[in-house]
């Protein structure tokens, strides 16, 4: 469900089930999950994120300061960076001889959106055929906010740092996104569809959430 509030479009995901009142969570990564009791109407839904939106801005814009929390990183001799979720000395990724700090950090960039890109075209092919959709377009691109993005014309986005994580987790992103080529919003539906590929997606949804402030360079 998409309501605007204040000129922010705010995304929700509405679970509906046995339960009598209404109940608003907001995860590590800004994810608004709305429980509903059944047949709770959409004016309803909506009221209660409207007037609760103070308490919601201001958990959003406390995880939006987190993400932005600069990680500081050694580029010398012992420092480790993440790829397919194990920890790696620089040199091991990327030849690190009478570079400077600069030129290490723009030459692993290169090296994450590189293998990015290879493990995503490998890995979507696999979904992509189980789940009957193919998109437009598949782009690797640095973002703050997003693992990955897929809009109405089927074009599908994945952050570069992905690379850092383990195939499994990998997985679920490309999985999550294809999906939304069949349900553009988070409602039930959509989470079936995930959940019918990767029965275990919650588990692999954690590890984003555990480890994703410290996937960056």
């Amino acid at each position: 469900m998409r309501i605007e509030i204040d000129g922010n479009e705010i995304e929700c995901d509405v679970q509906y089930g046995k339960r009598k009142k209404l109940l608003i969570q907001i995860d590590s990564i800004g994810l608004i999950t709305v429980k509903a009791p059944k047949n709770t109407s959409e004016e309803i839904i909506k009221n209660a994120i409207i007037n609760n939106w103070k308490q919601i801005k201001e958990r959003l814009d406390e995880i939006i300061k987190l993400k932005e929390k600069p990680m500081v990183k050694s580029y010398g001799g012992q420092g480790k960076f993440m790829y397919l979720g194990k920890e790696y000395f620089l040199h091991e990724l990327i030849g690190t001889s009478e570079l400077s700090e600069d030129e290490l950090k723009t030459k692993l960039k290169k090296f994450y959106i590189l293998s990015c890109k290879k493990i995503i075209d490998q890995r979507i092919k696999i979904y992509q055929e189980q789940l009957k959709v193919k998109p437009k377009v598949i782009e690797i691109v640095e973002s703050k906010n997003h693992w990955g993005s897929c809009n109405s014309n089927k074009k599908i986005t994945f952050n570069y740092r992905l690379a850092m994580a383990p195939v499994e987790v990998i997985d679920y992103v490309v999985v999550h996104e294809l999906c939304h080529i069949l349900h553009m919003n988070h409602d039930r539906s959509f989470w079936r569809r995930v959940g019918s590929i990767l029965p275990d997606y919650k588990e692999r949804q954690k590890y984003l959430e555990r480890y994703g402030y410290d996937m960056t360079l």
